[in-house]
């Protein structure tokens, strides 16, 4: 029981999270948006950042796969904070992918 609801609660997080990924609707209205969401948004798109070129590539060759169109970066993200929190974020997605690793020891 605790375990469904852990795995419940993870595909929860990840599909509202997933929300927000480069090009979405609701990624375009954050950018269009004040300092603090754009740098706050620019983080959260460099820490999926590896994910999602894994994604696009796969896109990019078998374009019919994917339901949907797949977008690395906010082409409305056009603002110094954007950059700056996307540099942060794709600089920490391995910094978080291993400290997550090292506990598993």
């Amino acid at each position: 029981m605790k375990r469904s609801l852990l795995v419940a609660g993870t595909i929860v997080l990840v599909l509202a999270l997933g929300a927000c990924v480069a090009g979405s609707a609701e990624s375009q209205h954050a950018a269009s948006g004040g300092l603090l969401a754009q740098l706050l948004l620019g983080f959260w798109h460099g820490l999926i950042a590896p994910v999602m070129l894994i994604i696009e590539v796969v896109d990019r060759f078998l374009p019919h796969l994917l339901p949907w169109s797949v977008r690395f970066y906010e082409s409305r993200g056009t603002s110094v904070a954007y950059d700056v929190g996307f540099y942060f974020g794709l600089v920490g997605s391995p910094l978080v992918i291993g400290a997550g690793w090292s506990r598993r020891r």
